[in-house]
């Protein structure tokens, strides 16, 4: 018998896992974070709380750091800068998703970001598919506006990353 949680279990549904790294840089007024503007017609006209750290969903055998470093890849459409990775550990969001970011400093010019895309049946019941990116824009935030722009299940990483740095 498998000693997994829900195993044998009817309707059981697994936890989804998300992994991501939270870019950083020392700037004249303290610390700031790389975000990115969630994208799709959902987030188009929102701003505080459609932020988000590079990141996304993976599934067993693949490892939290290499789904992490991935996901900034795809995302962003550029490689995670190179440096000493700092992690900040797991966070579960509201909607159950349990989420595992590390930082790592380094720079990264949001005017270069290419980032993937993803589709969906839009407008809604449609049938009609189309293409967006998922992330539309990236900037540099302070730890103070970040926490504002950033989804609320994601705050926790900007405290830590706070700690980690003092």
């Amino acid at each position: 018998m498998s000693d997994s949680p829900g195993a044998g279990q009817t309707g059981f549904v697994p936890t989804k896992t998300s992994a991501g790294i939270l870019l950083f840089h020392k700037a004249n007024d303290g610390i700031e974070v790389l975000l990115g503007h969630m994208g799709g017609p959902f987030w188009a006209r929102r701003d505080d709380g459609a932020w988000s750290i590079p990141k996304g969903e993976y599934a067993p055998p693949e490892e939290a750091l290499a789904a992490a470093r991935r996901e900034f890849a795809e995302e962003l459409g550029l490689p995670v800068p190179p440096g000493e990775l700092i992690e900040l550990g797991e966070a579960t969001q509201s909607g159950g998703k349990v989420v595992t970011i590390w930082a790592v400093e380094g720079d990264l010019d949001p005017d270069a970001v290419v980032p993937g895309t993803f589709e969906m049946a839009w407008p809604p019941r449609s049938g009609r598919r189309q293409a967006f990116p998922e992330i539309d824009r990236a900037a540099w935030f302070s730890l103070d506006v970040a926490a504002t722009k950033l989804a609320g299940g994601q705050r926790p990483f900007l405290d830590r990353l706070r700690g980690a740095l003092s």
